[in-house]
């Protein structure tokens, strides 16, 4: 999962990248609305990139792993309202 969000957020600033200076290299001679239009979308892109690079995904687990702590996690489960596993 976290290198497939990883090639695609790579993807993504690689054609941001491409996008803001294809613009100002060589589109700008042709069409200066053109090249402006292609920067507003660039400007886009990086935001879109960093939400699909931190999403969570269904197999991701961040913050209900146990910390190792016996005492924490029983008192954090009774705060969360699950039972704990009999062991």
């Amino acid at each position: 999962m976290y290198a497939r969000r990883r090639r695609v957020y790579f993807l993504l600033m690689g054609g941001c990248l491409v996008l803001f200076v294809s613009a100002w290299s060589f589109v700008r001679l042709w069409s200066v609305e053109a090249a402006v239009a292609m920067c507003v979308v660039a400007m886009v892109i990086p935001p879109v990139a960093a939400l699909i690079a931190n999403r969570r995904g269904p197999d991701d687990r961040w913050w209900d792993d146990p910390s190792g702590d016996p005492k924490s996690d029983e008192w954090w489960d009774e705060l969360d309202g699950k039972r704990r596993r009999e062991e």
